[in-house]
């Protein structure tokens, strides 16, 4: 029995309207409120920066991605139900009461209209809504720059991997998603109104359904073949040879091929399906598609498995070697590896120096950094916290100031509004929100100083020689505007600021003494009721809407994060995780480095990017970059934070980078010239630290040129593991961190340099392979250098020296008479320096009471070790003089040593009497000595190695004298 189906549907009643309509609108408000809350308040945010055009150009891209991408999907779909529809059998075959689909038939039939509709529209919004993530792949095809090198294996310019192939890719996933959802509505339609009837054996299909489905796969398919096209430009980022990155023997005489010939057999089984539609049976397309299966494991998968086995394994050193090469010449050029940036010279490591060419070095000796920044925070929040709401990043930064002419590196802090740190009537909303609103100065400390040795003062030595200048005082650092309204510690909480109601005094706490208002051009206008709606309902808080001192000149402080801000107005970018205070012309500014990165550069190593820029410090805090692999990187951006008013400045800092280039093309205007950058300015850029560690790990391996060695791996190296962390032992050890120095670098520019710096060991053993370095200083700021040691002789690595610390008898004795007073004991940074030939390591001891909330680590004691020598003080200058020699710490910074004792004479001429000679060259000594320490004073590298060099000639005279 047949029938034929019945057409139209009852109407809904009023009632049902109605309450279909307010439950709609009610899931509306719910769903897209907060979400327009909150983008008004980015767009008043943004407009308040002055980088509203990255919002609106965002915003632009995804909401023509949706439309896209909805109209696409949904109108696909809308037109795959029509002929579906429309195409239905006339009678539709019933087997009676248990026919399965019957009741869900008469559903649809009554719904038609709102199925037809519906089905298309949720199916294309919720397409829409999952396309919108991939704004950035379609602005960088919009923009792209090419690179002007092409790659060796198909002769594309750069740029196709990088900005055009996955926008194409990104298509192509669209087209497939909508065939597939295409062909599953399809089946179901044909299903539910009887072009696909399962009843008996075999079942039936109606011509029209196997036509519409024919086509629907055969279109499929041939998207397939597409993706074959487009695989063999995957292939140049191969992970197949665990050594390296990019295409290999096997992938370009077994795989490649394999892609065309898959190809064209998946044209053959499209146009099988196509076939189908004027065919009653599909036993040609159902050949084709097991022709197709077959082909992929047979071509695609089992030939390439045997010529990896049996014609490239065997020999894969010389197989591989063109590949190798390739990998190594792009991985130098993707991450700023090539010759013009890094120079590898051979370097002893071993040295007898004696305490005249120690003395005679005059750029690292006297810049030994004693302070680590690491350890110190607690130090900085208990001598210089002044108030509880008060507090200090940590770790700390280090940079360089000059101050009375002299050049030297400082450990550096603002001491910022800690929110999180306010007690008791603190945390009430009037005092949270708009008393305490901002921190209050800047403080810095030499790093190469203490104030004493720790016993020289009663226990209050080993401390940093504090320079603070905040609204009551000016150090050495002197700040026009010490006020801190945007910060690290903030944890995005927001403050209301502005001139009260006249008669009213300021209510900012500044001091204990005084209030202060706002007056920068930071922060969105709140005045308004409107904004205050806003913002009450963005922040959950009534008390924005009511509180009576909130008036037309108030503004709102929010998103205040240094590297926040700076995510925000330039989405593209990755930012390192340690931005830094400086004092920049006056006022103190937050220095975030940016990076341009690509995920599919032909050939180049794929680095983990959270893995490899993970160590000791950062790992403990969570605070690497997101784990996401990279193949191209470029700190292309410096970008700065005003302190006081917010204000956001992006440098273009590598302005040859061409991805840089296309994202200038994508926000016009929001990138300054490298030329704007002032002269203050450049003189605090550091060389970023995480892109130091992604080069590093890269240079442990890409220092080899030669691609049969590469393939060996005899030559490469490893990241040390920290010796300083206790426990640091087993698999999962945690790098070294690098280190920022004021040193001299051996073959390099007179002077001492601001570098970051780290220690290279042997692969899978501790002993030192090489040191690398990298300045920061503007004249030679990026210029990697790499000491690389003889492969035949075993220098030290850092885990090798701390044991040999450890070891010492008069260390380990007087460290077991330090944890008897109730202390502990904490190792900072093991620095490695090149010194006359061989290496000093030098590292600061620190202790601190232990079970005291107000205590906190002071300098103890000073390790150092040289050529297997260790010398062990509370004072640098007699650590040195223990493994060289006396007098070889004199030109260790602050010191001198004592004049009297060259002076007197070890056999005078005659009894009780010395001679004139003797005399003469004391006098000579003393003479030297005050020059020297003038030198040391005024920071005159020159001055200082000419009185070194006369006090030896001095000594060599008393003692010659002396006999």
């Amino acid at each position: 029995m047949s029938m034929r189906p019945p057409v139209g549907a009852p109407s809904l009643s009023r009632r049902t309207r109605i309450l279909l309509i307010s439950a709609g609108v009610l899931v509306v408000l719910l769903l897209g409120g907060s979400r327009l809350v909150n983008f008004y308040v980015d767009w008043l945010w943004f407009g308040e920066v002055g980088f509203r055009n990255v919002l609106t150009t965002r915003l632009f891209t995804q909401v023509v991605q949706f439309l896209v991408i909805a109209l696409l999907v949904g109108g696909l779909v809308a037109l795959t139900l029509w002929i579906a529809y429309r195409f239905r059998p006339v009678f539709v075959p019933v087997s009676g009461p248990e026919d399965p689909v019957a009741r869900y038939r008469t559903v649809v039939i009554q719904r038609l209209r709102l199925f037809a509709v519906g089905v298309p529209v949720v199916i294309g919004v919720i397409a829409g809504l999952a396309g919108q993530g991939d704004w950035q792949t379609v602005q960088m095809f919009l923009h792209a720059t090419p690179f002007n090198k092409v790659d060796p294996e198909f002769g594309n310019d750069i740029s196709f991997y990088a900005f055009t192939l996955p926008f194409l890719r990104l298509v192509l996933t669209w087209l497939f998603v909508s065939v597939a959802i295409c062909f599953i509505v399809a089946l179901i339609t044909h299903y539910l109104f009887g072009g696909i009837r399962l009843t008996g054996r075999a079942g039936q299909v109606s011509s029209a359904a196997r036509a519409q489905l024919a086509v629907l796969a055969g279109v499929f398919v041939l998207f397939k073949a597409v993706g074959y096209w487009f695989d063999r430009y995957d292939l140049l980022y191969s992970q197949r040879n665990a050594n390296f990155t990019g295409a290999t023997y096997t992938d370009l005489n077994a795989v490649l091929p394999a892609k065309i010939i898959l190809l064209i057999i998946s044209v053959i089984c499209a146009a099988a399906f196509f076939a189908a539609v004027f065919r009653r049976n599909l036993q040609i397309p159902a050949v084709a598609l097991v022709m197709l299966v077959i082909s992929s494991i047979l071509v695609g998968a089992a030939w390439p498995a045997v010529l990896q086995q049996f014609v490239v394994a065997p020999n894969a050193n010389e197989r591989e070697a063109p590949s190798i090469q390739r990998n190594i010449d792009a991985t130098r050029a993707a991450f700023g590896l090539t010759p013009d940036k890094v120079e590898i010279k051979p370097y002893s490591g071993t040295s007898t120096a004696t305490p005249a060419q120690v003395r005679s070095d005059t750029a690292t000796i006297p810049n030994i950094r004693l302070l680590d920044p690491g350890k110190l925070s607690k130090t900085f929040t208990q001598l210089q916290q002044r108030r509880n709401f008060y507090g200090f990043q940590d770790p700390l930064d280090i940079d360089r100031y000059t101050v009375d002419g002299r050049t030297q590196d400082y450990i550096v802090a603002a001491r910022e509004l800690d929110q999180s740190a306010l007690v008791g009537n603190q945390t009430d909303w009037i005092n949270k929100h708009l008393v305490y609103t901002h921190g209050n100065g800047f403080v810095a400390a030499p790093a190469n100083q203490v104030n004493a040795a720790l016993e020289d003062t009663g226990g209050q030595g080993g401390l940093p020689k504090f320079t603070v200048s905040d609204t009551q005082q000016q150090g050495a650092i002197p700040v026009r505007q010490p006020r801190i309204y945007y910060g690290e510690l903030l944890n995005n909480e927001y403050s209301i600021v502005g001139r009260a109601d006249s008669g009213d005094a300021p209510r900012e706490y500044d001091s204990d003494t005084q209030q202060f208002t706002y007056d920068g051009a930071g922060g969105v206008p709140i005045g308004g009721l409107g904004n205050r709606m806003a913002f009450a309902l963005a922040y959950g808080e009534r008390n924005i809407l009511f509180n009576s001192s909130i008036n037309e000149n108030s503004k709102i402080l929010y998103n205040r994060d240094p590297a926040q801000r700076v995510k925000d107005v330039a989405p593209w970018l990755t930012t390192d995780n340690d931005p830094y205070p400086a004092v920049v012309d006056g006022r103190i500014k937050w220095i975030v480095d940016g990076y341009t990165t690509l995920q599919n550069y032909p050939y180049a190593e794929q680095v983990p990017l959270g893995e490899a820029t993970a160590d000791s410090r950062l790992g403990a805090q969570g605070q690497q970059l997101p784990d996401e692999n990279i193949s191209y990187l470029r700190n292309s951006v410096k970008a700065t934070v005003d302190a006081y008013d917010g204000t956001i400045k992006l440098y273009a800092f590598d302005e040859t980078d061409p991805v840089l280039q296309t994202w200038e093309k994508a926000f016009p205007g929001t990138v300054l010239p490298k030329s704007a950058i002032s002269p203050s300015l450049q003189s605090h850029l550091r060389y970023p630290e995480d892109q130091f560690k992604v080069q590093r790990e890269l240079m442990t391996r890409y220092h080899v040129d030669n691609p049969a060695e590469f393939f060996s791996t005899v030559s490469f190296w490893d990241v040390p593991s920290d010796p300083t962390v206790q426990g640091n032992t087993g698999a999962s050890q945690d790098a070294q961190p690098p280190y920022y120095v004021l040193a001299g670098l051996p073959g390099g520019e007179p002077g001492a340099t601001f570098q970051l710096t780290s220690a290279l060991v042997s692969l899978q053993r501790q002993f030192l392979a090489s040191y690398m370095s990298v300045d920061s200083d503007p004249k030679n700021y990026g210029k990697i250098t790499v000491l690389q040691l003889p492969s035949d002789t075993q220098t030290l690595g850092p885990q090798q020296v701390q044991a040999q610390f450890l070891g010492s008898p008069q260390v380990s004795r007087e460290l077991n008479l330090l944890r008897q007073n109730q202390t502990t004991i904490d190792y900072g940074n093991l620095l490695t320096l090149p010194v006359a030939g061989g290496l000093l390591f030098v590292e600061p001891v620190y202790i601190e009471r232990a079970g005291q909330d107000a205590s906190y680590p002071q300098l103890a004691r000073v390790l150092v070790s040289y050529g297997g020598r260790v010398g062990y003080d509370a004072s640098l200058p007699k650590a040195l003089d223990q493994i060289f020699g006396a007098g070889a710490g004199a030109a260790a910074a602050g010191t001198t040593p004592a004049p009297a004792a060259p002076a007197t004479p070890a056999a005078p001429a005659a009894p009780g009497e010395a001679s004139e000679a003797q005399v003469s060259a004391a006098n000579e000594i003393r003479s030297a000595l005050d020059e020297l320490k003038a030198a040391q004073q005024g920071g005159d590298f020159a001055k200082q190695g000419e009185a070194l060099a006369a006090l030896d000639a001095a000594v060599s005279k008393f003692q010659s004298a002396s006999g």
